[in-house]
């Protein structure tokens, strides 16, 4: 009885993204604005487009470990679709040592439309991962605003002032906020709404939930923009 003749398995080629142990590691943190229509992009695809330009620009990236290997990159707070940001934050990480003016100049050549990179700086790994402290928000006024609606925002925002905590409904679950510490600002000026939302222990506000509160839901519906002036994360003083 004839055996049937085995034939080699064809030798598979290692990935190019695997990296040998201890290969180094540098991180970079690259603050930049998204504007115009590139605030329309989700929170994965915009990972994906700094995953592009990194390649595009020929960044030598720092792997993840398994079987697929993703460029170490990590945003401390997604950005909710619709809404511009002057000052977010990306962190990277690189396995060769560049001077961070070298990689921001190396980012500001793609010239992205509606990506604007701010700054780079190194930081220490031994920081671990960069956390969210607080941010800023400026809301335009709706395009039909009156003074009627300037009036009942005015009282709303004394209403908020007076008290001790505020809570919102999310999902089935109640968020609270103390009002001094966690909503240090929130002003109506001439032609915007200012507000800056200090994050908590456990799950904060957001910008909409502000919104909510105002009884102003509707102002993105009536030509409102909402915009993220600043970012402040632990451990650093206030950036913006």
């Amino acid at each position: 009885m004839s055996r049937a003749k085995r034939h080699p398995r064809p030798s598979s080629k290692p990935s190019p993204n695997l990296q040998p142990v201890g290969t180094p590691r540098h991180r970079y943190r690259v603050r930049f604005a998204k504007t115009g229509l590139l605030r329309w992009i989700s929170h994965r695809d915009l990972a994906n487009l700094w995953e592009r330009i990194g390649r595009r620009a020929e960044l030598p990236f720092s792997m993840t470990e398994g079987f697929n290997p993703k460029p170490r990159m990590q945003f401390p707070s997604a950005l909710s679709l619709g809404v511009e940001s002057l000052d977010e934050v990306l962190d990277l990480e690189l396995r060769e040592d560049w001077p961070a003016e070298k990689l921001l100049e190396r980012l500001q050549t793609d010239d992205q439309p509606g990506l604007t990179i701010n700054s780079v700086k190194k930081v220490d790994l031994a920081e671990g991962k960069s956390q969210l402290a607080a941010m800023n928000y400026a809301v335009s006024l709706p395009d039909d605003f009156t003074e009627d609606d300037a009036k009942r925002t005015a009282v709303a925002i004394e209403e908020i002032k007076q008290k001790l905590t505020v809570s919102i409904d999310r999902k089935g679950k109640t968020v609270t906020a103390h009002v001094q510490s966690q909503l240090p600002i929130l002003d109506l000026q001439p032609d915007k709404l200012i507000a800056r939302i200090v994050i908590g222990d456990g799950a904060s506000l957001k910008i909409q939930d502000i919104l909510d509160l105002l009884g102003a839901s509707n102002w993105p519906d009536r030509g409102a923009t909402i915009v993220r002036t600043g970012m402040n994360l632990k451990g650093e003083t206030e950036h913006s």
